[in-house]
């Protein structure tokens, strides 16, 4: 039998006690009183934030169940949601993965299809206008599908998807086969969605590297967006405007394949209550997506109580999983190869997939700027018909997409597993990704396609490798 050190039996305590009484855990942590006399110690911020960082991992892998339970720590599930844990749609905190497209009406669980409609009145426009909605939601099946439901009810129905493959020659005879995805919605349990409802498929992303892009400051973005007039901006970025739950106004957005959300807290929160159907601070809804003509959804008991503010998911609870978000790494920036990085900058993928920022200092998390290289400039941009789709968010049209971040997390490059791309997962490689792009995103597209294969290799290797 292999020993273990005392402090490695605490680690494993302690980690084990967050998986099995996790929000008791956090609100005892939390709530605890501080030393006797003076500051924390350097040893005892660091324990602090060891024991932050476990239990916020086991509160990103832990299984909700519904309401009522004698499991109170963990209850509030549903009545209708997509998953039982952050870990099922972000496994390891990477992306997900699409379905295969092999079974109809495969059972999804990283891949989500939200649900809007156009403004039916001046209402609904006015809301728009004022960008506290980003969109108007189905009115019976609400903003997204979700495909499960606890006991006593129905899933609201299962998406069908398909791909229907076809060729494309490159400029020396190379062919690429690309598939572009179809999606459908069987077994719709509460009725005929609108008749304007659009459809828009929604890969989980990876989660790596959100905590800096978070920390990147606000007038670096603006440099490059196109409505700033400045000089640098160029290419027609804009930025997107959305309102913020925490702040009460319209701010920056940056995260989303839309930069739909403003902040990594509310991304969570909204991601709590639509995807599981928990309430928390940012978005209150007890009920999930439920809508007021799923009346027995409606009905259902709810979770929580006084120890998590009421809510399902509590500030402590929802802090926590931030910042254990927060706190995934991308994999370390190293030395590329010359030739690969300069052919990215010669052909222009560099002006939407801008290299670097520097990040500002926070006492925190960042105790001093760093330079980071995520390989976005976090804007929007028109990426041509074929990858449109039909749902705008904020002032993102169906065919602008944010600047996907081009940086791997150390776990990806590690597994080595299938990089499936874009905002619905359809492309099955980086040769793939750039294949498809159009738009502001065709000239650099025709360029690679025009370069000999050793040197599309040369420039593959090199994305790989950020």
């Amino acid at each position: 039998m292999r020993l273990i050190s005392i402090d490695r039996r605490i680690r494993l305590l302690l980690i084990g006690l967050a998986a099995v009484g996790v929000m008791v855990a956090a609100d005892a942590w939390r709530n605890r009183g501080g030393p006797a006399v003076g500051r924390p110690t350097n040893a005892e911020q660091g324990a602090k934030a060891d024991l932050d960082h476990a239990v916020g991992a086991a509160i990103f892998r832990k299984l909700w169940v519904a309401a009522p339970s004698s499991t109170t720590a963990s209850n509030g599930l549903g009545p209708l949601y997509n998953a039982r844990s952050c870990q099922h749609c972000h496994p390891r905190g990477e992306r997900g993965l699409p379905p295969s497209g092999d079974l109809t009406g495969e059972r999804t669980l990283a891949l989500v299809l939200r649900l809007s409609i156009p403004p039916r009145d001046d209402r609904d426009r006015a809301l728009l206008a004022s960008h506290r909605v980003n969109v108007i939601p189905d009115p019976v099946y609400g903003l997204q599908l979700q495909n499960f439901a606890i006991a006593g009810h129905a899933g609201e129905g299962q998406p069908v998807v398909g791909y229907t493959g076809f060729e494309v020659a490159l400029g020396d005879g190379e062919i690429v086969r690309l598939r572009r995805p179809s999606y459908e919605i069987a077994t719709l349990a509460y009725g005929p969605l609108h008749p304007g409802a659009m459809i828009s498929p929604r890969l989980a992303p990876q989660l790596a590297g959100l905590g800096l892009l978070e920390a990147v400051p606000e007038e670096q973005i603006l440099e490059r967006d196109i409505a700033s007039g400045r000089p640098g901006a160029h290419l027609a970025g804009h930025a997107n405007r959305v309102w913020s739950a925490e702040q009460n106004k319209v701010v920056l957005g940056r995260f989303g394949w839309k930069a739909g959300t403003s902040s990594l807290r509310q991304q969570i929160g909204e991601a709590f209550a639509i995807d599981m159907g928990l309430s928390n601070p940012v978005l209150d809804r007890p009920s999930g997506d439920c809508t007021e003509r799923q009346v027995l959804c409606m009905r259902a008991p709810r979770g929580g109580g006084g120890k998590r503010d009421g809510y399902e998911v509590g500030n402590v609870i929802l802090d926590l999983v931030t910042d254990y978000v927060a706190g995934l790494p991308p994999a370390p920036h190293r030395p590329l190869d010359t030739r690969g990085a300069t052919l990215f900058h010669q052909i222009g993928c560099a002006a939407c997939h801008r290299p670097s920022f520097v990040t500002r200092a926070d006492a925190a998390a960042l105790p001093s700027a760093q330079t980071i290289w995520p390989y976005t400039d976090l804007l929007l941009h028109d990426m041509g018909e074929g990858l449109a789709d039909s749902r705008p968010e904020g002032l993102a049209s169906g065919r602008q997409w944010r600047t996907a971040p081009l940086w791997k997390s150390a776990a990806a490059r590690v597994a080595n597993e299938p990089a499936f791309m874009l905002h619905d997962g359809r492309a099955r490689g980086i040769k793939e990704a750039i294949v498809w792009h159009g738009g502001e995103g065709l000239a650099a597209r025709d360029a690679f396609t025009a370069l000999p294969r050793s040197e599309r290799d040369l420039l593959i290797a090199f994305v790989a490798g950020l």
